[in-house]
């Protein structure tokens, strides 16, 4: 069997293999804070294995850990009040004037499929997806049962159909967007003028709510999970073009492409904004973002601050403030 190391063999480790002058109880601290497998191996690179950083101090490795740690903690609670936000507001939408039951929001709204020609690859597409939405829905719901999670039980032991609200309260981020896919065009498009989202050049099919919640659900699920944040390595859906170009227009930000993390500050200054937050506390979110980001400056060779924050870091920064 293969011994593990000690934290003073991967200390002797890191120092002999990897060049890296650490040394002394605060190292050995941070080292054991940190992690050396969720820590130095999670932050010796850029987005992926291949682009090392070249750090030759432990405490650069620091920065960065802390710098990414308070990342998350900057977008943990404006994260969970777009997800809460966004889901209330759809409900609000949908059910205003129209039986609050998930049966009949799944028989009148989560119908895309009708605009489909019958039998044919996008009409099966979208049905296949209807279906397997309330699969999972269906799903979620006997989890939370059998966990006896009250908003579900409640309903269930009083004989009364279950509301979309209560649904909406278990449902995960990813299969949220799932359900915004599946609505007809008339809602989706609907849900995006209540959100103030709307735009007739780049939202004509409604898409543009759904794109968003796709795209910061790999974001929010890595914050949740405290995942790795700094270098984007987190995401997995691929921005929409239509989406991008929704942003430059709204912000007039030109290179919108979510490969660093200052453009998903961008897109969440949009939605915060589009929801009537404060202009004092989206200001105050792009400070401490730029607080940090000069505290990583003054603590990692200027190159790797610059691969990690981008090129147009500042460009982008004053554009934000701006469309502020």
């Amino acid at each position: 069997m293969v011994k593990g190391k000690s934290i003073n063999s991967l200390m002797r480790h890191l120092r002999n293999k990897h060049n890296i002058d650490i040394k002394g109880s605060k190292n050995k601290r941070d080292l054991l804070n940190m992690g050396y497998y969720h820590g130095y191996k999670g932050y010796r690179f850029i987005n992926n294995s291949e682009n090392i950083i070249p750090y030759s101090d432990f405490d650069e490795i620091v920065s960065v850990y802390e710098f990414d740690a308070n990342l998350k903690a900057l977008l943990y609670p404006r994260l969970m009040f777009i997800e809460t936000a966004i889901k209330n507001r759809t409900l609000d939408t949908l059910i205003s004037d129209a039986p609050v039951d998930f049966e009949y929001v799944f028989t009148n709204f989560l119908n895309d499929y009708k605009n489909e020609n019958t039998g044919n690859s996008k009409y099966r597409k979208k049905m296949r997806n209807r279906l397997e939405l309330r699969n999972k829905i269906y799903e979620t719901v006997s989890y939370n049962y059998r966990e006896e999670k009250a908003v579900i039980q409640h309903f269930f032991h009083q004989n009364k159909p279950l509301p979309l609200w209560a649904i909406f309260e278990v449902i995960s981020m990813g299969d949220f967007g799932f359900f915004l896919q599946c609505l007809n065009k008339d809602n989706r498009i609907q849900v995006s003028k209540d959100l103030n989202l709307h735009s007739t050049s780049h939202n004509q099919n409604g898409r543009i709510v759904e794109d968003i919640i796709f795209l910061i659900k790999d974001l929010r699920n890595a914050v949740a999970h405290n995942s790795i944040i700094f270098d984007c390595r987190f995401q997995k859906a691929k921005p929409q073009s239509r989406l991008k170009e929704f942003l430059q227009n709204e912000t007039r930000i030109l290179n919108i492409n979510f490969r660093h993390i200052i453009d998903y500050f961008l897109i969440l200054i949009v939605i915060l904004k589009k929801m009537g937050v404060p202009k004092k506390e989206l200001k105050k979110v792009i400070r401490i973002l730029n607080d940090e980001s000069e505290r990583l400056r003054s603590s990692i060779p200027d190159p790797v601050h610059t691969s990690v924050m981008s090129s147009e870091y500042r460009r982008k920064l004053e554009g934000i403030k701006t469309y502020i």
